[in-house]
């Protein structure tokens, strides 16, 4: 079976909103903030910023570190992170206005843990009024315009893999494994990353919480995003196996970055937002940034 070229016409952060509202860690508040949309991947990091566009680069670019700063889509090293995050903001010719709002993708099903370290990495680099996160996967579906409806979407990319079910951009079940693209080019098989996705939307298939909406789902097909769409010997063996169109979105490594950005501008029009947040705590300096981590209560 081959491939459907068939692309999602995607969406760009400076039209339209982001839908719901998304989990919230909150600081102080300011009138009128920026919208700032980031995500710190594997293989690359991105950073948008209303009225300016979006930088990137390669997630490794950390001076004075010998590893990777981002690991298996988690935070590694919160200083490298820093760092990398630092750098990019430098290429904007002025400088950012304290206390944006920042919207940061998180890989689904990430723990209290896993959150609270990319917090307190956005915390130390941006001063923030708002820091929000929303799901890889709900992200690139808001930036691949595909959020109406039920969608089951991967998110292949460098170093892990996310699959998630989606009903009008909501998350209701997801699967997420350790693999990604960066271990081919490692000597694994093309045949290993693409079992593994197959094996993980045979999972929400099985996902009493979704047992009704995958098979509908799944007559749209299966779109990707990620470094996975852009790699078709992997599509052709997910499409042949599963006997349904496999689509990529356009731009599908910058999908979930369009979405944080329609989201982040979203919450910054909120009025609950604009308004004065009770009982703000501080938002941490970088000191206490590097300290670590504060087990935090995720919240939906």
């Amino acid at each position: 079976m081959s491939v459907s070229t068939t692309v999602v016409s995607g969406q760009q952060p400076s039209s339209g909103p982001a839908g719901a509202a998304l989990a919230d860690t909150r600081a102080s508040a300011d009138a009128s903030p920026t919208a700032i949309a980031v995500s710190l991947g594997s293989g690359r990091t991105h950073v948008w910023v209303a009225g300016r566009g979006g930088v990137n680069c390669p997630s490794g670019d950390t001076v004075g570190t010998s590893h990777a700063p981002v690991r298996r889509g988690r935070v590694a090293d919160r200083s490298g992170c820093i760092d990398v995050l630092a750098g990019l903001i430098r290429r904007y010719r002025d400088a950012i206005p304290a206390g944006p709002v920042v919207v940061v993708c998180r890989p689904v099903l990430a723990t209290a843990t896993e959150q609270d370290m990319l917090r307190q990495v956005a915390a130390a680099v941006f001063a923030p009024s708002r820091v929000l996160f929303i799901d890889t996967v709900r992200a690139a579906a808001i930036g691949a315009g595909a959020a109406a409806g039920s969608l089951i979407i991967a998110d292949i990319g460098a170093e892990i893999v996310e699959v998630a079910a989606l009903r009008h951009g909501r998350v209701l079940a997801a699967r997420r494994t350790d693999i990604g693209t960066r271990d081919l080019k490692r000597g694994a098989p093309t045949d290993v990353l693409a079992h593994t996705t197959i094996r993980m939307i045979d999972e929400l298939r099985q996902d009493p919480a979704v047992e009704t909406l995958v098979p509908a789902a799944l007559t749209r097909g299966l779109m990707v995003v990620g470094d996975g769409a852009m790699t078709p010997s992997l599509m052709v063996k997910i499409a042949a196996n599963l006997r349904i169109p496999v689509r990529s979105a356009v731009a599908p490594w910058t999908a979930a970055l369009n979405g944080a950005g329609l989201a982040a501008m979203s919450a910054a029009r909120h009025p609950a937002t604009r308004a004065p947040a009770r009982s703000a705590p501080a938002v941490p300096d970088a000191a206490r940034a590097r300290q670590p981590a504060r087990p935090l209560r995720r919240r939906n």
